[in-house]
């Protein structure tokens, strides 16, 4: 066994969630030893690490659209969620292991998933993706290596978990691979915003403000406010190459 592998597995499995659950919580929090034994408890149990953070995404997605005066104060929130979650990913590896003969029997598994593309289409666009941001993580690293590295390379690790486990499973799930496509891309988006200065930030916006001039008034300042914020983060991914990772871009 490579044990610096292992070793490396090991912690990445308790820093990705600490990671997760502080962004999601908005502010800096540490763990109690509670929490880490709780993480201890989903490794051993064998919660896939993807499978871990979808359940934190989905347990703090529910909180926000009920907003409540208390704040998450610690993991043990996200823990029915998570554990549901593993349950039902349990249940789409059932088979998985088994081997199949001929294309019918895996084609007839993908319909029976009522995949919106065919199995090996989505794999396809998730290796292409991770590819890319690869690229995207080496290049950047041989000017400067700043937290939005690190964020590209968890992302590079965890599509690639998402793009085994999709491919092997019984019962790949579509929708919950967007939901955790859906994610990861808004913590890279979160994460490139946070590495711009406050002038690269202005003029990115300044540009993007000028784009959609000729509309403004046209539109209400919600909606205004909501397509000037998603045109300037298409401009940040743009300048950065990063590719789309929901499945809509397929």
């Amino acid at each position: 066994m490579d044990f610096g592998l292992w070793t490396l597995n090991y912690f990445n499995y308790f820093t990705e969630i600490e990671d997760t659950f502080i962004r999601r919580r908005g502010k800096h929090l540490l763990l109690s030893p509670m929490d880490w034994a709780l993480i201890e408890s989903w490794k051993e149990m064998g919660v896939p690490l993807h499978v871990a953070l979808r359940g934190i995404e989905q347990a703090f997605d529910s909180f926000e659209a009920k907003p409540r005066r208390r704040s998450v104060k610690t993991l043990l929130y996200c823990q029915e969620e998570v554990e549901a979650q593993f349950a039902e990913w349990q249940e789409s590896q059932v088979g998985a292991d088994s081997k199949k003969k001929g294309s019918d029997a895996r084609k007839t598994a993908d319909e029976s998933a009522s995949l919106p593309f065919a199995r090996e289409a989505i794999v396809e666009h998730m290796k292409q993706a991770r590819l890319a941001l690869a690229r995207v993580c080496d290049e950047r690293k041989k000017s400067r290596q700043d937290d939005f590295c690190d964020a590209l390379a968890r992302a590079v690790s965890r599509l690639k978990e998402l793009e085994k486990d999709f491919e092997k499973a019984a019962r790949p799930d579509a929708e919950r691979l967007e939901g955790s496509l859906t994610h990861l891309e808004k913590m890279l988006d979160e994460a490139l915003r946070a590495s711009l200065s406050q002038r690269e930030l202005a003029a990115a916006r300044a540009e993007a403000e000028a784009q959609l001039q000729p509309y403004r008034e046209r539109m209400e300042r919600s909606v205004y406010e909501q397509t000037l914020d998603n045109l300037l983060q298409k401009r940040l991914r743009d300048t950065q190459h990063l590719p789309r990772l929901s499945l809509f871009y397929l």
